[in-house]
């Protein structure tokens, strides 16, 4: 854990010098939100707009090394710049640009990690979105440990607004359905 921390305070550092905005979700935010979990690759959203992608990877890589080859160009094409931190740490970079990622970046909240150094993650009710919007079995889990750690303190209206829209766009009705009975099972 200590040198996923190391790798996120290093990509933060170049984040808050370019006076990016920024914040870290994934695992780290589950281990401050949710069920914490063994992690191995600090994920953040960058928000850099649309055309200007090849900008901030080149600063990036000029800072890591990109974890494959042609790292930019995947980076241009997919929206995600995969890194290594300098003690080999993968870090995931998903360029941001629409409303609902410049609404994550805008609730993010500085946390102190036990330990650790002080890094900007997404909110809980965010973490959940994601997470459902993924969709990925591991990410149920997570999400039902988030409503259990977080029981009584989540926007559940929030929540919904932001994931309905999400799933219409990905054609996946199933899950909101899917969250509602989660919370209907866990939530005290």
């Amino acid at each position: 854990m200590i040198e996923l921390l190391r790798a996120a305070s290093e990509v933060q550092a170049v984040c808050e010098s370019e006076r990016w905005r920024y914040c870290f979700i994934g695992g780290l935010a589950l281990q401050q939100w949710g069920e914490p979990r063994e992690t191995i690759d600090v994920d953040l959203t960058l928000l850099t707009g649309f055309g200007r992608e090849e900008e901030f990877a080149a600063k990036l890589l000029a800072r890591f090394s990109g974890r494959i080859d042609g790292a930019a160009a995947f980076a241009r094409d997919k929206r995600v710049l995969l890194l290594r931190s300098s003690a080999g740490v993968g870090i995931d970079v998903a360029f941001g640009a629409l409303p609902f990622e410049e609404g994550v970046v805008s609730r993010s909240v500085l946390i102190e990690f036990p330990k650790g150094p002080s890094l900007r993650l997404c909110s809980p009710e965010d973490l959940v979105v994601l997470k459902a919007f993924a969709a990925r079995p591991r990410d149920w889990l997570d999400i039902e440990g988030v409503i259990v750690r977080q029981s009584g303190k989540l926007d559940w209206p929030y929540i919904m607004s932001q994931l309905q829209p999400l799933a219409e766009l990905k054609e996946a009705p199933e899950i909101v359905t899917e969250l509602q009975r989660r919370r209907a099972e866990l939530e005290r």
